[in-house]
């Protein structure tokens, strides 16, 4: 069973940048597909970013060009970079790992805020 930790939610500035961060513990990370998903308030969770385990991304079009998602299997993490934020991308962002097109473990969450 695979646990998944964020890290690297804040407040930050309309054009801003900040780099999520999810750690992964207990199972073989490299075997994940791994997704960040983000819910706002009063809004259904969706997806923004997913990495396969193969390395093939994907995104929402609604943060392509902005967003970066990447994995390092050594260290058993998966980024989200996140650049030329908007109000808009304010949520919660929580980290998901899946397999077979199952998802199998979600993290707390952590908040990010856009706002000057």
């Amino acid at each position: 069973q695979v646990q998944l930790v964020e890290s690297g939610g804040g407040l930050v500035q309309p054009g801003g940048s900040l780099r999520l961060s999810c750690a992964a513990s207990g199972s073989i990370f490299s075997i994940y597909d791994m997704g960040w998903y983000r819910q706002a308030p009063g809004k259904q969770r969706e997806l923004v970013a997913a990495i396969t385990s193969g390395g093939n991304t994907n995104y929402a079009g609604s943060v392509k060009g902005r967003f970066t998602i990447s994995r390092d299997n050594a260290k058993n993490t998966v980024h989200l970079q996140m650049n030329s934020l908007k109000p808009e991308d304010t949520a919660v962002y929580y980290c998901n790992a899946g397999r077979y097109g199952s998802s199998l473990a979600w993290g707390q969450g952590t908040l990010v805020t856009v706002s000057s």
